[in-house]
């Protein structure tokens, strides 16, 4: 599952909780602190923030797989995310996962006055942050005079439940692409099944270019999942509906579509909830339905 940061928390605590006790196998939240705009203006609008949304989900589940998808390294310090991802592994008993991305949306940095950088150095200052990261997770001490971050004999205590904590990179561009083939153990993209297969392509071939094996890496990815039963609808929207990103049908015909992502090697398919309904009840209805009638597929 997938819940809009923008969800109450009295629905999201009665969907964490209902997932926990059925088939799902994990829940994510996204990293913002404002909806996005197309122009980059600020709107209003409540956002609730990621790390307290992971933190307070793990206290009141057992089972699920818990995660960030994602959060930058533009607003998020690394020695932040690495203790904020240890502490909470420690709260959920070895169950979360560390999602991290370079940053891209406008309206929040321009309104925290937090630079994004160009696109080229954006991503040098990922690929600093990741390996600080895990260097901090992973050792007992980290010195790091980089181009963005200084970092001074820092702790990081307690260290997380799993060894090594699972970090995962949201991308799909191909320099990102080839960072997670250095460093990351989980990878995840946004696309239907033709487009997210070219992109697990590019990944497997930075795999190979390192000789790494692509199989070590975990991956996810997640569409706009729009369940029409009726099929003159469904070819309307079909027009109007982003082409790349939008899996569109009956929940049998969105079941044959997971297929396509299975088959293009995928381990995760992520649910998000924007597009199941307009009210609480109509997205627990409609998570509800994919349980009982897409999930069972693939136990």
């Amino acid at each position: 599952m997938w819940p809009s940061p923008q969800r109450d928390w009295s629905e999201v605590r009665t969907l964490a909780t209902e997932a926990d006790a059925g088939p799902w196998h994990g829940i994510w939240y996204a990293d913002h602190f404002m909806p996005n705009t197309e122009d980059g203006t600020t709107v209003a609008g409540q956002v609730n923030e990621c790390w307290s949304m992971i933190a307070a989900i793990a206290a009141i589940t057992t089972r699920l797989r818990i995660g960030s998808l994602v959060s930058p390294t533009t607003f998020r310090h690394p020695a932040i995310l690495a203790n904020s991802a240890a502490s909470i592994d420690q709260i959920s008993a070895g169950r979360l996962i560390l999602g991290i991305g370079a940053g891209w949306q406008v309206n929040e940095h321009r309104a925290y006055g937090v630079d994004m950088l160009e696109p080229a150095e954006r991503v040098d200052r990922f690929e600093e942050a990741i390996g600080i990261i895990a260097r901090l997770l992973n050792t007992q001490r980290t010195t790091v005079h980089g181009r963005h971050f200084h970092l001074d004999d820092a702790p990081c205590e307690p260290k997380p439940v799993q060894t090594p904590l699972p970090i995962l990179v949201g991308t799909g561009g191909p320099r990102m692409t080839a960072i997670t083939a250095r460093h990351a153990h989980e990878w995840n993209t946004w696309g239907t099944p033709e487009t997210a297969s070219e992109r697990i392509a590019v990944l497997h071939h930075a795999c190979e270019r390192i000789g790494r094996d692509p199989r070590t890496i975990r991956c996810s990815v997640q569409a706009m999942f729009f369940v029409v039963d009726d099929p003159g609808k469904a070819e309307r929207l079909a027009r109007t509906a982003p082409v790349d990103r939008a899996v569109i049908g009956s929940l049998d015909r969105i079941g044959e579509r997971i297929e396509g992502y299975i088959d293009a090697g995928f381990d995760e398919v992520i649910i998000p909830d924007f597009t199941l309904g307009s009210t609480p009840e109509a997205r627990r209805e409609m998570y509800q339905r994919f349980a009982e009638n897409v999930l069972p597929r693939f136990a």
